[in-house]
């Protein structure tokens, strides 16, 4: 007889908001949460003026796929629109950011695969983003762009 894996349902609330690198990160269905073990998937809640900090992920493939919003990502520097029904498929060390150019909320569904040997090596962050949500929440400037590689 066979063992029926675990099968887990995750609603968006149930996964805690992670603003460190802009908009609002949740990660849903992770290794963590429902014992994921070829990638996670979550969504992304970007508020109007808000942005993912530029970032690029060594040993996964990243897919997005675009719900609601009007969207701007920069793959490698260059400059692409997205909106609701676009796909992308963001190869591996491919620099990226995420920007909500529209006047309503955007929402963006990811998947990344396959999983990094650690967490910690999964997520390269090569600008600050530490204050960007808040700042484009109240109205401030982001903090400048860099290209200093973080691990």
């Amino acid at each position: 007889m066979t063992t029926q894996p675990d099968i887990r349902i995750v609603h968006v609330d149930e996964a805690p908001p992670n603003r460190r690198r802009g908009g609002d990160l949740r990660a849903m269905l992770t290794p963590a949460t429902v014992g994921a073990t070829s990638g996670f998937m979550g969504l992304a809640i970007i508020q109007p003026g808000e942005r993912i900090g530029e970032h690029y992920h060594p040993y996964s493939e990243e897919f997005v796929f675009v719900v609601s919003g009007s969207l701007e990502v920069d793959l490698d520097g260059e400059s692409h629109p997205l909106r609701p029904d676009h796909g992308l498929l963001i190869p591996r060390d491919v620099r990226h950011r995420f920007r909500n150019v529209g006047s309503t909320e955007a929402r963006m569904v990811f998947h990344l695969g396959p999983l990094a040997p650690r967490p910690e090596l999964g997520h390269v962050d090569t600008e600050d983003t530490a204050d960007a949500g808040a700042a484009a929440r109240t109205g401030a400037a982001a903090p400048p762009d860099h290209t200093g590689a973080r691990a």
